[in-house]
């Protein structure tokens, strides 16, 4: 039996679920008051707990023999984040020394190309470091930081291997993820204002599919990049309207005006207790080199993205399915 921490997540109900299709059994460890919409359909045993408290994380472990850990908090607002930087990395240190202490055999870690060093030009790919001093935002710190800790128990003994997905877009978004937000708008025909810029970006089952070949094939203490493609925001929102049909405003921002805006949008957000968009950090992304090698996941792991354009499709039919 697999351990799935952050199974009602995006990323982590399509690995539930392909796990379930491979005749494994999973137990997914869901926080409590935890929406469990996106893993109500699966034959799971759910788990009531918290990688913050000791106790329920070695419950969790009886009798497992592998864990996929992607439980965590996402932020991209400005300044530092205690809650943050608490689940990402004591929350991975507890996951780390349970595992330990019960000797499991395999340990994933979804980590996230944002705890990679950033490199204003050049290909980026497993050989750049993490760091966990970058000045970007407390998530991309948070995570660099637990992703050394995953690093050091790998170099201690632990049969753990690290993931690190880009941009993730897809079907079963059941949360709305950022992203999933502007396809989700996009595809009712909402009023859109975007910004210059692109990233990259990769289809959620792909990247389920690479965290199962990590685990199959991947080699203790090594990290693989599970990236996409790069496009633009504006390819994005057209591919968005090819798929549809449906026309509908389009405003492009001009960047230095988002920028000056983007000072004043945390306050907004925080007040109107909104999932932010634009804010310095996602500007800074969107800006930032998206020249992201899956190159060492392809030939160590097997790992085949598919076309950008099937995930857009994908996720627009899955929104538009899931409105009616």
């Amino acid at each position: 039996m697999w351990l799935v921490t952050g199974a009602t997540g995006h990323i982590g109900n399509v690995l539930v679920q392909k796990l379930l299709e491979r005749g494994e059994k999973v137990r997914a460890l869901i926080l409590p008051g935890e929406s469990r919409e996106s893993i109500s359909r699966l034959r799971v045993e759910a788990f009531e707990g918290d990688i913050l408290n000791m106790d329920s994380v070695f419950e969790s472990m009886q009798g497992i023999k592998g864990i996929f850990h992607l439980a965590g908090a996402i932020s991209i607002m400005p300044g530092s984040n205690p809650f943050v930087q608490k689940v990402n990395v004591e929350g991975t240190k507890n996951i780390l020394h349970a595992a330990s202490k019960k000797k499991i055999k395999r340990l994933i870690y979804t980590s996230s190309i944002h705890a990679i060093q950033r490199m204003e030009d050049g290909v980026i790919d497993e050989s750049v470091p993490y760091d966990m001093n970058n000045p970007y935002g407390a998530y991309d710190r948070s995570k660099a930081e637990a992703t050394l800790e995953v690093l050091d128990a790998a170099r201690s003994g632990l049969e753990a291997v690290v993931a690190c997905p880009t941009g993730v877009i897809g079907p079963y978004d059941f949360r709305g993820s950022m992203m999933g937000a502007v396809i989700h708008d996009a595809a009712v025909a909402k009023p859109t204002l975007y910004v210059d810029g692109a990233y990259d970006f990769v289809d959620v089952r792909d990247v389920a599919d690479g965290l199962i070949a990590a685990a199959e094939h991947g080699k203790r203490g090594e990290s693989y990049i599970l990236s996409g493609q790069k496009i633009s925001v504006r390819y994005l929102l057209e591919t968005v309207r090819e798929i549809t049909g449906k026309h509908f405003f389009q405003m492009k921002i001009p960047f230095d005006l988002a920028k000056f805006a983007a000072k004043f949008t945390p306050a907004y957000y925080r007040f109107a207790n909104e999932t932010p968009r634009f804010t310095p950090y996602s500007l800074e992304v969107l800006q930032s080199n998206s020249n992201i090698s899956h190159a060492k996941a392809t030939r160590e792991l097997g790992y085949a993205p598919r076309p950008i354009f099937e995930s857009i499709r994908d996720a627009v039919k899955w929104f538009l399915e899931k409105k009616k």
